[in-house]
């Protein structure tokens, strides 16, 4: 007897999740060769040996190459960060306190690969990786802001992930190089930026009094709201 499409469906999830736990066990494995391989196929033949996996293998699991594990390693990093802050519970945070824990969650579970990420940066830094690296950023800030209890899907929801966004940007650049005891500078500069987002409602009123909306959206969350819908409706 066949089996159903409730069973076929049951098994093909099962393999969506065998897949993605072997690519998660990939990715971690590649981190500590990124430093001298690079992204890329080098460093992810390497892990699959350390993962006691054929290197064909998991060049099928990643066939864009660096791209790929890239994008891999920020989802990956994303889901941790999320089932963190779950854990952590931050319904008694004041809402700054929240974006800053969170924030400082995802920082911190990179701690021991920073050369890692350093070398992401400098990937996605490059023209040709400019659409990838904005896919990435906004999906981390909107995570974050949905970790915090953000429900908004009015032109807030488009404004505070915009100004999240350069605010992680710049706060990352600065933890990168942060050798202070629990990251102290890198929580400090956060801190102070963190001013820019709580400043989201006064910098709305003023725009709407002008009339002038657009004038007030950055280039990125212009993006933002061309390429990815809200939480609510996206995949």
């Amino acid at each position: 007897m066949p089996p159903s499409t409730e069973e076929e469906a049951a098994m093909d999830a099962g393999m969506d999740m065998d897949i993605d736990a072997a690519r998660d066990r990939l990715v971690a494995a590649v981190l500590t060769h990124v430093p001298f391989d690079g992204w890329g196929n080098a460093a992810l033949d390497r892990a699959a040996a350390d993962c006691d996996m054929a290197a064909e293998t998991a060049r099928a699991l990643f066939p864009g190459g660096a791209r790929d594990l890239i994008n891999w390693h920020s989802r990956w990093a994303d889901r941790r960060m999320m089932a963190q802050l779950d854990a952590d519970g931050l319904e008694e945070m004041r809402i700054r306190d929240r974006i800053a824990h969170a924030v400082m969650t995802r920082f911190e579970q990179n701690a021991g690969d920073r050369e890692a990420v350093r070398s992401a940066l400098s990937f996605l830094a490059l023209p040709r990786n400019a659409a990838l690296a904005a896919e990435l950023l906004y999906r981390t800030v909107d995570d974050i802001w949905f970790a915090c209890g953000d429900r908004s899907t009015d032109w807030n929801f488009y404004s505070k992930r915009g100004l999240l966004a350069g605010v992680y940007s710049s706060t990352l650049i600065v933890w990168l190089d942060d050798r202070s005891e629990g990251f102290e500078e890198t929580r400090g500069f956060l801190d102070r930026r963190i001013g820019n987002v709580m400043a989201i409602p006064k910098i709305t009123k003023r725009a709407r009094k002008v009339g002038a909306v657009a004038t007030f959206v950055p280039r990125r969350l212009k993006a933002f709201r061309t390429f990815w819908p809200a939480r609510a409706t996206r995949g």
